[in-house]
């Protein structure tokens, strides 16, 4: 079978693209080797999501695969590996290929890691990048959260919910985070925030176990912080591992488009996080996704 679209990723940006896509009658699959949602599913809280107040972020990815459901759309669960690029499209998976008209990259990104001693291995057994996931467990115990946007302030002020304390450690003077978010937080009695600070080390018992984390502060002084979690926010990722030999990317691994969520080549999109851009949010995503398929639907209308 040839697809007319095959979008890869299922968070907002590719759930929006296959609603859209189905609803212009295009023979459409989303590829998706996680569960859908992306990002959001990581997000205890989304308060700037119109028609919803206060959603869970989980909620809302169910709300949309559902719409998407609805109508039809074909979800593959499977891990694409390559993109070949021709007349045809080759999508390559960890388990079968296909080939498509046009092609939506929606892959998202994933969260940064600091890159210390022991993180990998502390990897789920004591640091976390995901409060809701993960939260429930330090109940009642005293957690650290590394970062200052809104994923570090709005996680924190899940966590100060659940946990004894949290502790901020934040690389800048200020946090950077919406000022509606810092102010919610700030309200928060648990909770401290260390300013031009940096993790320097996890720190481990006899056992392995996260005991602390080492800091250095603004003034060049070191200090330990006794901790039985870590969450780290500190930025995110792209993931385009698999389109590195199309060269489409940037020096930072985004990929560049046009208003119309264009690539360079022809017949291949690109939206939300994975897509260079200034403001990365699940409403401009599901905004890239209705933008592409109207570029998509122009472009087979020249594709024969």
């Amino acid at each position: 079978m040839i697809f007319d679209l095959v979008i890869i990723g299922a968070g907002p940006a590719g759930i929006t693209a296959g609603i859209y896509a189905k609803r212009a009658n295009l023979n459409v699959a989303v590829i998706e080797k996680g569960a859908p949602g992306g990002q959001m599913i990581n997000t205890s809280e989304i308060e700037n999501y119109p028609g919803f107040a206060k959603i869970g972020g989980a909620d809302l990815a169910l709300e949309m695969f559902n719409h998407g459901m609805s109508l039809g759309v074909q979800y593959i669960f499977d891990d694409v590996v390559e993109l070949k690029d021709g007349k045809l499209k080759q999508i390559i998976t960890k388990t079968n290929s296909y080939q498509a008209k046009a092609v939506i990259i929606a892959t998202g990104a994933s969260p940064r890691k600091l890159n210390l001693e022991h993180e990998e291995m502390l990897s789920s057994k004591g640091i976390s990048w995901c409060a809701i996931c993960d939260g429930p467990i330090y109940k009642g115990k005293d957690v650290v959260v590394v970062g200052g946007g809104n994923s570090a302030v709005e996680e924190a002020s899940y966590l100060a919910a659940i946990v004894k304390s949290v502790t901020i450690i934040q690389n800048l003077k200020e946090l950077t985070a919406d000022k509606k978010a810092i102010e919610i937080l700030l309200k928060k009695e648990n909770v401290k925030i260390h300013y031009q600070s940096t993790v320097q080390e996890f720190l481990i018992d006899e056992n392995n176990n996260l005991i602390g984390v080492k800091i250095k502060t603004g003034n060049a002084q070191f200090k330990t912080i006794k901790t039985d979690g870590v969450f780290e926010y500190i930025g995110l990722k792209p993931e385009t591992a698999a389109f590195t030999g199309l060269r489409i990317l940037n020096d930072y691994g985004y990929i560049p488009t046009d208003e119309n969520m264009a690539t360079k080549l022809a017949g291949i999109f690109a939206v939300g996080d994975v897509r260079e851009k200034q403001i990365r949010q699940v409403v401009t995503a599901t905004n890239d996704g209705a933008i592409a398929v109207q570029s998509v639907f122009k472009y087979l209308e020249t594709w024969l």
